[in-house]
């Protein structure tokens, strides 16, 4: 009873049936639910009236009294029935019940001689077609074949294996079919038994593989395979997809025949029937697809409801089978047309009835159906009304107020407004479908609604409901207004620069252009006021090369995106091409031995500033201790004068700076004879005049001092052969060159640390 209407459901429903020619057919049908019910009868959608050989019976099944196949008046009794039962509530249709005549034709394979040695195998094959499926049995000299004898194989479809021939097993074979239309005999065939057996090798070999075979469920399923060989194979079976193919209902019929019993849709698939030469790898294959099918029926059934006027009422109906069912929905008997408010979704497994009215109320049936089988289910639509609803609201009204935004009006109904608790707004897209509706509340005081959110450009309709605790008011007229255009959102704006005098500009489209739509680019330099442009480009174009710019100013790029509707924001961008240029100017192509070279000279430079550095505070600290008064003057100036003499790395990694102090000694004697150095002493302790050889390499040069009481001239020395030397009796020896500049001379006292 699961799934029925309890006010019209069937309770038994027609099957499908063969009848035999010239006699009496009856096809059941059996209805429960609230009387008066009324059943008729259709054959191929055609309405049956009451005859002498067709007539309903008292119970409301079918009664057929001399079936034909084919009357004197060319029509036939063979075809679908339905029958369809009706009362106030709505009207059922039942399954539909194929009923076909009981045929036999004549047999079109028929048995053939056959000559085989002893021991090997022999097969008789005859084929018929008939209704019912016709069974066959052998006969071996006008006697039934004795199917005690294991080495005998009958097999459904009209084969006969005999293995292990011996000399008895000669004789003349034939085959008898019988079905409830005829008893058909083939013609004979004779089996001769040659020779002894032999014990040549033979290769495994199958005669017969096995064939495609379609079958429903529960079913039997005989798939054959049949080989020979000396030794004789082994026959095995497997599945080309590698499943196990079970224990269950499994069973080997003779030496390699596979059958399987009462059938089920996991059992479809390619089967390998394989002859193995025993102890060996040697084998022969072949195979044969099975395709079980399986009626429909019903894994969730339309269940009976009942739902006020306005709102939505679903029924679902899911059905399963192999090949899987197709679903249709009647109502009243008659096929369901959708429409705006009638929707079928999920492979029509859902039915959805959208604002519900009294015009809806009626049994609706869910009908699955394949080429194995079909099915039906009812289930009844109660539509509410409760007396003393309000009338539909009045004067809806909806103006456009912006690209995103409607507002809508109404005025209350003009009968039962006392009980009203609100109103219901129903809004949806004017293309889309029925079921993408959605709806916004309104308090009973309030007649009108704001709604935001609304896509540019885009036709909405709108109905007001006015709602009270015992259900809703019949919905009002629909109103249908557009929302305004609205210009297309900033492109997104990327500048690339390519050279010195050309830059691209890329970007992404809007994907709120509308029709018409496309790009406009300006440019300019950011000190004129003027741009230049605008260049129109269309909306595939996603990039533009800005060319024969200045590469000494800055520009300003804009684009922005158009429509129908004007003008949309632009993007701004601003670009300078000066940095390319210094770019291409502080890296010209490679010369490798001039920046070699400029490296060395640079590095030089440094270490020779750090050098007179230090020699200028040697001079302060000198002059400091020897009392002078124009040492710092003499300091500054030599800082300010010497140059800077670019010696080779060579050079300078073969000499050094040596600055020696004068010795404790000789400080302790100056102090104590108070002894000063005058222009001459300081002139012998820096000699002026470089070596030839310093002076061709361009290292020294004289620099006047401007110091307005001092006319002297000083020169600057070398820093490698610059030191300061101590006064001694006797001439120190020469320091060798090249020897580390951070060493003392021998026998001095500790440098000045100053």
């Amino acid at each position: 009873d699961f799934g029925r209407s309890s006010e019209l459901a069937f309770v038994v429903e027609p099957s499908d049936d063969i009848a035999v020619q010239e006699q009496p057919l009856i096809l059941y049908c059996q209805v429960e639910g609230i009387q008066p019910i009324t059943i008729t009868w259709r054959k191929n959608g055609a309405m049956i009236v009451d005859s002498e050989n067709a007539f309903m019976l008292a119970n409301g099944s079918l009664y057929v009294s001399r079936f034909q196949r084919v009357r004197g008046d060319g029509s036939s009794d063979e075809g679908e029935y339905d029958c369809m039962a009706q009362n106030h509530y709505g009207l059922v249709v039942s399954r539909k019940a194929k009923i076909q005549a009981a045929t036999m034709s004549d047999f079109h394979i028929h048995p053939q001689n056959a000559v085989v040695e002893e021991g090997g195998v022999a097969r008789f094959q005859c084929q018929i077609h008939g209704l019912p499926e016709p069974v066959i049995l052998w006969h071996k000299n006008s006697m039934p074949v004795n199917t005690d004898n294991e080495r005998y194989t009958l097999l459904p479809k009209g084969v006969l294996q005999i293995t292990g021939l011996r000399a008895e097993d000669s004789g003349i074979f034939h085959c008898v079919a019988t079905n409830i239309a005829n008893v058909k005999f083939s013609r004979e065939a004779r089996l001769t038994v040659s020779g002894s057996h032999s014990t040549v090798y033979k290769d495994p070999m199958i005669l017969v593989g096995p064939e495609n075979l379609t079958l429903t469920v529960h079913q039997t399923a005989v798939l054959e395979c049949i080989a020979t060989g000396n030794p004789r194979p082994i026959v095995s079976w497997s599945r080309l997809d590698g499943r196990p193919i079970g224990v269950e209902g499994i069973q080997v019929l003779g030496t390699g025949n596979l059958m399987i019993s009462d059938l089920t849709v996991q059992h479809s698939g390619i089967y390998v029937c394989a002859a193995n030469k025993p102890g060996t790898r040697v084998r022969r294959t072949a195979q044969g697809s099975l395709v079980v099918q399986a009626p429909a029926e019903f894994v969730q059934h339309p269940q009976s409801i009942s739902r006020p006027v306005g709102t939505t009422a679903i029924f679902t109906c899911v059905a399963q089978g192999e090949p899987p069912p197709q679903i249709t929905w009647l109502r009243n008997g008659q096929i369901l047309e959708t429409s705006d408010h009638i929707k079928l979704k999920n492979n029509n497994s859902t039915l959805s009835i959208y604002g519900i009215n009294q015009a809806d109320e009626a049994i609706y049936q869910c009908l699955a159906e394949n080429s194995a089988g079909s099915t039906q289910a009812s289930a009844r639509l109660t539509v509410l009304w409760a007396d003393g609803l309000p009338s539909p609201p009045q004067g809806v009204r909806a103006e456009t107020v912006s690209a995103t935004t409607i507002q809508v009006s109404w005025e209350k109904p003009l009968q039962n407004t006392k009980e009203i608790i609100g109103y219901v707004l129903h809004i949806r897209k004017a293309a889309d479908p029925v079921e993408m509706e959605y709806q916004e509340a309104v308090s009973k005081s309030t007649f009108q609604q704001l709604v935001t959110d609304l896509e540019p450009s885009t036709s909405y309709s709108f109905y007001i409901k006015a709602y009270t605790s015992r259900g809703a008011s019949k919905a009002s007229e629909v109103t249908v207004v557009s929302t305004l255009g609205e210009v297309p959102a900033m492109p997104s704006l990327f500048i690339k620069v390519i050279n010195s005098t050309t830059v691209q500009a890329t970007w992404e489209p809007s994907i709120k252009l509308g029709q018409h739509e496309g790009f406009k680019l300006y440019y300019r330099k950011v000190h004129l006021s003027q741009y230049t442009g605008p260049v129109l480009l269309a909306s595939n174009i996603t990039a533009y090369n800005i060319t024969h710019l200045d590469a000494s100013v800055v520009y300003e790029v804009k684009l922005l995106a158009y429509n129908q509707h004007g003008d949309g924001n632009s993007t701004v961008r601003f670009v300078s091409l000066r940095e390319t240029v210094e770019r291409t100017v502080l890296n010209p192509p490679c010369d490798c031995m001039k920046d070699e070279q400029n490296n060395k000279t640079s590095t030089t430079g440094i270490i020779i500033g750090i050098h007179i550095g230090v020699t200028c505070i040697i001079f302060c600290i000198l002059f400091l201790m020897f009392g002078y008064r124009g040492r710092l003057l003499m300091c500054k100036n030599v800082q300010e004068q010497l140059s800077t003499p670019q010696i080779p790395r060579s050079q300078r990694s073969a000499t050094g700076l040596v600055l020696n102090g004068a010795t404790r000694r000789d400080r302790d004697d100056r102090d104590l004879n108070g002894k000063q150095l005058d222009m001459n002493e300081l002139e012998r302790l820096f000699p002026a005049s470089p070596s030839q050889e310093q002076q061709e390499k361009g290292i020294t040069s004289a620099h006047s001092l401007s110091a307005p009481h001092d006319e002297t001239q000083i020169s600057t020395l070398p820093l490698d052969e610059f030191s300061i030397i101590e006064e001694q009796p006797d001439p120190l020896p020469k320091k060798p060159h090249g020897s580390n500049p951070a060493a003392p001379a021998p026998n001095h006292g500790p440098a000045n640390e100053g």
